[in-house]
């Protein structure tokens, strides 16, 4: 393919060339039909299956880096590929080159009364920035829907995944150069140090648009010092409101998926709100089936008093302040009994990241009037928090959750990938 021409003379930084290297390739990918990105994408899942060898061997070196620096299982479980995840992460991108297409879709369109047709469709953003953490996989899935939704990538993993991120790349851009596209479509940003990073968070004007996803650290980093704009994909501080009128056992129910089906997913829940009327008859059930699944219980001083008095097998402890506004992700979860749904939603206003939040209730009004008051990207009835997901809403993939409300909130899929731009067309029409 011509690329446009780069600047001269060249930028000196090393992540800066790469910006605008992505540049030039996204002007190439912007007008690609869908049969040439789904064919490329194809070649990606056909690469990393002929090549799982070299990907899992560059694997093992961080995964023996990460032990001997002590790094928690968890951690390391994130970081780790197997030939299984492998063929798993290359099934995922032939998911990916089977969903329909966003560029080009028409949102709107009409011919105004002066006779000009007027027509807003959607576009690539242009180049997108991921910065991520140890999670090698997000690599591919982030470079997948990127090149799909026909945008450039920067990539800029975390330094403890760097072998296999490297890996990763060079078996991805092969595969799109060999496709006929730009390979500069897929880089990783330039070197393990922060400044790398600080840069890439300043090439405002060659980087359209970053997303971070990790840690809250990670992405407060990002917020607060990035000049290019930021999708802030959000921690989750989720709640699980049981309503005066909830059925019980489907309030047990959705609050043990909510929180132990898989708790180091920002989809689940970290806190758990009792209506008074039915704290009697709920929470020693609630405690007990906490207690089977492994989860510590952060209480308020009634949630103590009712684990006490009940004879609870469930651990307790004090809540502190602290608990209300923590993300977990472990099997811990705070409780508390509240007043009323208002004071359920004045508590969830204080303390939510916005992410989501549940209400098991068979009260109409009661679902109601939480929908409406709770402020969240996602917001469920009698459902766990854990639907919150790209794939579990039916948009086939995602590339994170957006906590805030510009332009993408909620999973996003393909279409936030996208902008749009009007095309309007005369007739020699002047004003």
């Amino acid at each position: 393919m011509t690329h446009p021409p780069l600047p001269s003379p060249l930028p000196k930084s090393p992540v800066l060339l790469a910006a605008y290297r992505a540049r030039a390739a996204a002007a190439d990918l912007a007008p690609l039909p869908r049969s040439v990105k789904d064919d490329a994408l194809l070649a990606i899942a056909d690469a990393l299956i002929v090549r799982t060898q070299e990907i899992v061997a560059a694997n093992a070196e961080d995964v023996a880096r990460a032990r001997a620096a002590g790094t928690s299982d968890t951690v390391v479980d994130r970081l780790t590929l197997t030939r299984e995840r492998v063929a798993a992460i290359a099934a995922d991108v032939r998911h990916v080159a089977g969903l329909p297409d966003p560029v080009g879709e028409v949102l709107r369109g009409s011919t105004l009364p002066n006779g000009l047709e007027l027509r807003q469709v959607r576009v690539p953003l242009g180049v997108v920035g991921i910065i991520y953490e140890a999670r090698p996989n997000v690599t591919v899935d982030a470079a997948a829907l990127c090149l799909k939704s026909g945008n450039a990538v920067l990539l800029r993993g975390s330094s403890s995944a760097y072998a296999s991120n490297t890996a990763l790349i060079t078996v991805l851009r092969d595969a799109v150069g060999g496709a006929g596209l730009p390979a500069d479509a897929v880089q990783l940003v330039p070197g393990e140090s922060r400044e790398s990073v600080t840069e890439l968070m300043r090439a405002r004007g060659m980087v359209d648009v970053l997303i971070p996803r990790g840690g809250a650290a990670l992405i407060r980093t990002v917020v607060e010092g990035s000049t290019v704009p930021v999708i802030e994909t959000g921690t989750g501080n989720c709640h699980v409101y049981v309503d005066a009128e909830a059925d019980l056992d489907m309030a047990v129910d959705v609050l043990i998926n909510s929180k132990a089906q898989r708790p180091s997913v920002c989809n689940s829940a970290e806190t758990l709100l009792v209506h008074r009327d039915i704290a009697d008859r709920f929470l020693p059930r609630a405690l007990d089936a906490l207690a089977e699944a492994g989860v510590t219980v952060h209480g308020d001083p009634r949630v103590l008093a009712l684990a006490d008095s009940s004879g609870s097998k469930a651990t307790v402890v004090p809540a502190t302040a602290e608990d209300w506004e923590t993300e977990y992700l472990s099997y811990d979860i705070a409780a508390g009994v509240v007043e009323s749904l208002d004071a359920a939603v004045e508590h969830i206003r204080l303390w939510s990241s916005g992410h989501t939040e549940a209400i098991v209730t068979s009260s109409q009004a009661a679902a109601r009037r939480f929908t409406q008051r709770v402020d969240a990207a996602a917001v469920l009835v009698n459902a766990s928090t854990r639907f919150t997901d790209g794939g579990q809403f039916g948009f086939g993939a995602e590339i994170g959750i957006s906590t805030q409300k510009l332009h993408a909130r909620g999973p996003m899929g393909l279409p936030e990938l996208t902008s749009t731009k009007y095309v309007v067309t005369g007739d020699g029409h002047v004003r």
